[in-house]
């Protein structure tokens, strides 16, 4: 079996097991990356060593720790009670708002999972005292943190700029964003329609809800400070986000030193592990040259646009079932290929629907996201609501990378 064949069995295994199985994925990639990098590949221990992503473990501790301190210290919890407050009467705005916050959380750095983790709970709350259809509050939720999840600040946009640009193409951050947020808005408005009826409140509801701990006014003024600061010396000093990301996370936590252990200790250690490990073996697969053989491959089917729509559909199948933070580092840099001479708009497209549709599949009850909100349901109401994001999660799946591959041809030209 070629070298470059038995590399990418590798790559699906890993996927296998770990959509099989509780096993992380990223324990897999570091010792995929070892044994075919050493004993296929014929690279030295030590140069194996040297492929793990150093700057993306730093971004990754650093965004997600920051967030973590703004969790902790009550800020997000204030967020979420002022925003509620701020709805009132308005019950038709409810979804609009689970929307918004999870978009907001996923935007100043929470991984998706762990917003869909804060509100999806609170979705359900809501949906049952206010007589909101539960599968439409559960799922604005998912597309919300979808919206905000390629914003330059997150997790997602850190993966798909560190993919890319390691690939030697032209990228420019705000499009995966700006085509996530556009994607996900129009999956939840169509949702909105069809859905939104509001039916007569359950009265046996409390009225109000913890959302968590509140934290003082001094402490969320100068949370939000610091994510503004985040922003700005990021964006427009480029700052190393990492880097600014702990610092700033160090300095709020002097107004709450006792829960500083319990921070570092809620930090997505599991996911990090994920990421890291994936991202490992495929710079182990650049380095074997296996990334060229798929060049070759992609060349000749003798249409790029035909490759492009494999690519996306093999993304969103995926990623239904398995990790979507696995998906993009894995897949976009085998997909570079597709991009060699386009232009920096066809870059931008097609960067953005890959990274769409290796995402909004996460509404499937198979994958974190869509278990959340599911686990967030009544007991009674779980049978049928399984079924609904089985049924939706399928169409988004076979209609998502279709039509995101007809607005990337049409922006190709």
């Amino acid at each position: 079996m070629p070298v470059e064949i038995l590399s990418l069995a590798v790559l699906v295994a890993m996927f296998a097991i770990a959509t099989l199985t509780p096993i992380n994925m990223g324990l897999l990639g570091f010792i995929a990356a070892y044994v075919i990098g050493v004993f296929v590949g014929g690279m030295e221990p030590r140069e194996i060593a040297r492929n793990i992503p150093a700057d993306l473990f730093v971004t990754l501790v650093g965004v997600t720790y920051l967030f973590g301190v703004a969790q902790t210290n009550g800020a997000i919890g204030r967020l979420i009670g002022g925003a509620t407050k701020a709805v009132g009467p308005r019950k038709g705005l409810l979804p609009w708002l689970l929307f918004a916050l999870a978009a907001l959380l996923t935007g100043i750095g929470a991984l998706s999972p762990a917003a869909v983790a804060i509100l999806a709970p609170l979705a359900m709350s809501f949906a049952r005292r206010n007589g909101i259809n539960p599968l439409l509050a559960g799922l604005l939720v998912v597309h919300g943190a979808q919206a905000g999840g390629f914003s330059p600040l997150s997790v997602y946009g850190g993966i798909t700029r560190d993919a890319v640009e390691k690939g030697g193409v032209p990228f420019d951050a705000l499009g995966p964003f700006l085509f996530s947020l556009a994607a996900n808005t129009a999956a939840a408005l169509i949702l909105y329609v069809i859905l939104a009826r509001l039916k007569p409140p359950a009265a046996a509801e409390e009225a109000v809800e913890s959302t968590g701990p509140s934290g003082s006014v001094l402490t969320t003024a100068l949370t939000f400070a610091a994510l503004a600061a985040l922003a700005v010396l990021t964006l427009a000093f480029k700052l190393e986000i990492g880097f600014v990301a702990i610092a700033l996370g160090l300095l709020l936590s002097f107004l709450s030193l006792k829960s500083h252990r319990q921070v570092l200790k809620n930090l997505p250690w599991s996911e990090i592990v994920l990421i890291l490990g994936v991202a490992t073996y495929v710079a182990v697969l650049q380095k074997m040259g296996v990334v060229d053989y798929v060049s070759d491959q992609v060349a000749a089917l003798g249409s790029p646009a035909l490759a492009a729509l494999l690519v996306l559909y093999i993304g969103a199948i995926v990623s239904a079932f398995a990790s979507s933070t696995a998906v993009l580092g894995s897949l976009l840099p085998l997909a570079i290929p597709i991009l060699a001479g386009q232009s920096p708009l066809a870059v931008a497209a097609f960067v953005g629907a890959m990274a769409v549709a290796s995402t909004i599949v996460d509404v499937s009850p198979f994958s974190t996201n869509g278990a959340l909100v599911l686990a967030s349901a009544e007991e009674k109401d779980r049978q049928a609501l399984f079924r609904k994001l089985v049924l939706y999660g399928t169409l988004v799946t076979l209609a998502a990378p279709l039509v995101l591959w007809g607005v990337y041809l049409a922006l190709r030209g």
